[in-house]
């Protein structure tokens, strides 16, 4: 008589509410730490303590100090694409076409997120991490050259004799403005006689690196 073993399969279970709000704090409190102290300057045991959770579950969730930082900046990229990508869209059906309008489908939707949660602040100072130090090269060209890509080919049509490295550098210096808003608006204020609202702060912002990809 053959015995005929029925086939095991291991289910995972989803995670519990809890287990997903302990996750969502400790991937917070990583964000915070990471902005304020860059990586270098963080630690684990830095970001338990924001989180008011021990050590061994930071590293649960969030495995070493270079894994947690890269899952920290994967983890708000998918929104931040998604919209730049729907607010691309929308200014093509409405026919709003030229380089001011690509521009605003990239940079406002950051500034929108922002209005709907601070915590996107610190976000920003995490992509300007990232974008300005070669460490994270891999993270970037997973988390946001994707969409960059698409930006790129859109201006490189609208700027036919540009070179592929025009269009790149002034995207490049574009971003780099950008994040300087985002992350030091205090700045501005500090610099200047007074203060600006911020979205004519977002329009000069546009306007000057509009202006920028075309020299």
């Amino acid at each position: 008589m053959t015995n005929v073993q029925p086939l095991e399969t291991k289910r995972k279970r989803a995670p519990s509410k809890r287990a997903l709000e302990t996750k969502a704090r400790v991937f917070d409190a990583a964000e915070k730490i990471f902005a304020i102290s860059g990586y270098d300057g963080a630690t684990i045991r830095d970001i338990a303590a924001q989180a008011g959770e021990p050590v061994g579950t930071i590293h649960h969730h969030g495995g070493g100090k270079k894994a947690l930082f890269h899952q920290t900046v994967a983890r708000r990229s998918d929104t931040l694409s998604r919209v730049r990508l729907a607010a691309l869209d929308q200014a093509k059906s409405a026919d709003m076409w030229g380089i001011e309008a690509v521009i605003a489908a990239f940079m406002r939707p950051f500034f929108d997120l922002l209005a709907q949660d601070p915590a996107w602040r610190d976000y920003a100072r995490l992509v300007a991490f990232v974008s300005s130090d070669d460490r994270w090269r891999e993270i970037s060209a997973e988390c946001f050259d994707p969409t960059a890509q698409i930006f790129l080919a859109e201006f490189q049509t609208l700027l036919p004799h540009a070179s592929k490295q025009q269009v790149a550098e002034g995207f490049a210096f574009s971003v780099a403005a950008m994040l300087a808003l985002l992350t030091s608006k205090e700045r501005i204020g500090a610099l200047g006689a007074g203060h600006s609202t911020e979205d004519a702060q977002i329009d000069r912002l546009i306007g000057f690196c509009a202006a920028g990809m075309v020299v």
